[in-house]
Order: C-alpha cells, then sequence, then structure tokens
C-alpha cells in the first residue's frame, strides 16, 4: 500500500508550472511523516500542526507575497493551485491536519484583501510565523447559506462598536489568535448591511462555548454579548463586508475540492490494498467481480474528480472572468465523489470497515463535512444552475 499522497501534478502537468511540482512533493512529503494520534487532544493537535505546517514552509502560501508570503502566482492574491495541491496531501492524511492550514489561509485572507497597512502589518507576520490562529466567523444558528439574513449586529458607539449575537461551527474557536467577524452594521439593508472586523480573544464580552463534531477538531459558538472592539478594527468600509466574504469564498472553495480528492484518493489506496490482500473463498476478494467494480467507478470518480477541480483552480489563477460555475462543479463532484469512494471502501472492508481506529472508518466521518461547509452541495447546484440561465439568456 502507498505511504505517501500522490499529488495531481504526476499527471495533469498542462494544469501545472515548474514551481507547483516542488511545492506538490513538499506538501505530498510532509503529509507522509504527520502521526495520526486518534487519542490526541484537539487543541495541542492543531497548535503543533500549524507550528509543523509553518516550519515546513506551507502556511507562506496562505499570504501574498506582497505581505511576505509565498513568491508565487499574483504578487496581491493566491495562488489557487498551490493550496489545492496543499490541501490534497494533507486531506490523504489527516482531516484536522488540513483544517489547520486552511483556517490560516480562511482567516487571515480577509485581512490582505482588505485590511489597512496597521491592521495587515499587525495581524499577517503572526499567521505566517505561525504564533496566531486565524478563524472566520459568518456563519449563525439560523443563517447559514443565506448569509445576508445573519442577525449578528455591530453598532457604532463613540470610537467602538459593540456588538451582540453569535456565530457557530466556527473552527479554532477558543485558541485562534485572531476572528474575521462579519456582522451587520445596517440590518435593513441585507447584504449591502453586513460589515466584516477583526476580533480577539481577549475582547471584552467575547466567550466561547466548545461542541464536538463527527471528525474532532477545535470548533464551538462564538457569543457576544455587548462585545465592544476599537473602530479601527473595521475591515474596509461599513457595507463591504458580503463582497470581502465572497472574495475570500471564492478562493478557498475550491480548496475543499483539493481535501476531497485527497480523502478519495487515501480510500481507494486502502480499498484496493484490502481488496488485494484479503481472501475469501479461496482467492482474493479483488477477483470478485463486484468489488472490481467498486474500485473501477472509484478510481473513475476520483480522475473525474481531479480534472474538475484543477481545472477551476488554473482557471481561478490565470483567468480574469468570473469562474464561479467552474468552481461549484469542482467542489459539487469532488465531494459527492469523495463520499461515494470512502463508502466503497468501507464497504470492501467489511465489519473492520466500522472499527474505531481503522483509516475508512475515520475518512467517513471527516469527508461528510465537506459536502457542507464553505457552500452546500445544493448551494453549488444553484450557482450552477444561474450560470446555465445566464448562458441561454445570451444566446436568445
Amino acid at each position: 500500500m502507498k505511504h505517501t499522497p500522490e499529488p495531481s501534478t504526476a499527471d495533469l502537468d498542462f494544469f501545472f508550472d515548474e514551481g507547483h511540482h516542488a511545492i506538490a512533493e513538499k506538501a505530498a512529503h510532509f503529509a507522509s511523516k504527520w502521526a495520526f494520534d486518534d487519542q490526541r487532544d484537539e487543541d495541542e493537535a492543531t497548535l503543533k500542526a500549524v507550528s509543523e505546517l509553518t516550519d515546513a514552509g506551507l502556511t507562506q502560501y496562505c499570504v501574498p507575497e506582497r505581505f511576505g508570503g509565498a513568491a508565487i502566482g499574483r504578487p496581491d492574491g493566491l495562488d489557487t493551485r498551490a493550496l489545492t495541491l496543499i490541501r490534497e496531501s494533507l486531506g490523504w492524511s489527516d482531516a484536522l491536519l488540513d483544517t489547520a492550514f486552511a483556517m490560516q489561509g480562511l482567516g487571515s485572507y480577509p485581512i490582505t484583501l482588505a485590511g489597512t497597512t496597521d491592521q495587515k502589518e499587525t495581524y499577517l507576520p503572526a499567521v505566517l510565523s505561525g504564533r496566531s490562529l486565524g478563524a472566520f466567523a459568518l456563519t449563525e444558528p439560523n443563517a447559514g447559506s443565506d448569509v445576508a439574513s445573519m442577525s449578528c449586529l455591530a453598532e457604532a458607539s463613540g470610537d467602538s462598536y459593540i456588538i451582540n449575537g453569535q456565530k457557530t461551527y466556527i473552527s479554532n474557536a477558543g485558541i485562534a489568535g485572531q476572528y474575521v467577524l462579519f456582522a451587520k452594521t445596517a440590518p435593513d439593508q441585507g447584504r449591502r448591511g453586513m460589515s466584516a472586523f477583526i476580533i480577539e480573544p481577549n475582547d471584552p464580552g467575547l466567550s466561547v462555548d466548545r461542541f464536538e463534531v463527527i471528525a474532532p477538531h477545535p470548533i464551538g459558538t462564538l457569543i457576544f454579548d455587548n462585545c465592544r472592539i476599537p473602530k479601527n478594527r473595521l475591515l474596509g468600509q461599513e457595507g463591504d463586508g458580503f463582497k470581502i466574504a465572497m472574495g475570500t469564498l471564492d478562493v478557498f472553495r475550491t480548496t475543499v475540492a483539493g481535501a476531497a480528492i485527497g480523502m478519495a484518493q487515501r480510500a481507494l489506496d486502502e480499498g484496493l490494498h484490502r481488496a488485494l490482500e484479503r481472501t475469501q473463498f479461496g482467492k482474493p476478494i479483488f477477483e470478485q467481480q463486484q468489488i472490481m467494480a467498486y474500485l473501477a467507478d472509484s478510481a473513475t470518480d476520483l480522475t473525474a474528480a481531479r480534472l474538475l477541480v484543477f481545472r477551476a483552480a488554473y482557471r481561478r489563477d490565470l483567468s480574469t472572468d468570473r469562474v464561479s460555475a467552474e468552481v461549484a462543479m469542482g467542489k459539487l463532484f469532488a465531494t459527492e465523489s469523495a463520499q461515494r469512494i470512502i463508502d466503497r471502501a468501507v464497504q470492501i472492508f467489511g465489519g473492520l470497515g466500522v472499527t474505531r481506529g481503522v483509516t475508512v472508518e475515520r475518512l467517513y466521518r471527516e469527508i461528510r463535512a465537506l459536502r457542507i461547509y464553505e457552500g452546500t452541495s445544493e448551494i453549488q447546484k444553484v450557482v450552477i444552475g444561474a450560470h446555465l440561465r445566464k448562458l441561454a439568456a445570451s444566446t436568445d
């Protein structure tokens, strides 16, 4: 069985530059050395992951070159292919490791996009050095896909903002060095009334309620009870929040699909090894036609997902056109097909596949959230449908 992830640069050369091959090799080498521990403390493991990712030179791809990050792609922006390749290998290894990496980008890129010089100088070096963990606080108990319906309020009061409300399903809750918060400053203006802020963990009026999910990592609810922050923590201008959130998600939505590809590849590796190793009725179960069909379907799903995802990443990096539909297709197909691939691997393992501590059982829990966060599969279909309607209208 393979003990190292095989990144997509191996056979999709037409999507990549020379620099991407070196990044992919670095990420694959790192992922192969990471030791998964089923008994770990989630906070300690996340802090360790960020520290080691930083030492390996991988988190530098979460910050643009102009602000101290890696010299690849556009100086003012992030290279989507690099981020997606890194998450492909990290997803193959461990979902907590992948999340730790992703949050360094997701929790800092809004500052890159809209921060003042002082804000960038204050927060980005700490992200680059691994001294500070990032967090992205958008989702609310009653506002998920429909972010414009959020109820968290930020009201101006002298030289401060007073914030009230909740954000939930926030990765790195309780251990982040800064949270990028999205709240309403003009509640009657829908998405135009959203603004973005930087929250620090010791701000008065902020508390954290942690909870557990099926693939454990630090996650919880942020509760704002008359939380007071200085006005210089506003990102951009009032009303820029929706634009900042979507600008961030446009980059990182593709990388979620990269993590799904990595998980799917790991499941296929495990399933193939098990099918060749396990003997039933006097021969390896691989020889059974249905098992061979499972593996053939999984290999085909994975190949199709990789093509869709890296097409989206390629166009995101090199095109000035909107690529929302391509990104939506990549995330939709990669996450849904990864669920199918992992499910087949569990089936190949039989009873062992639902035993705690077995890799495919862990993958089964890890993949489920990727079909929900950063845009559910249903929302991706809405995006694709809107694109088709626009195409139809343009040909009338």
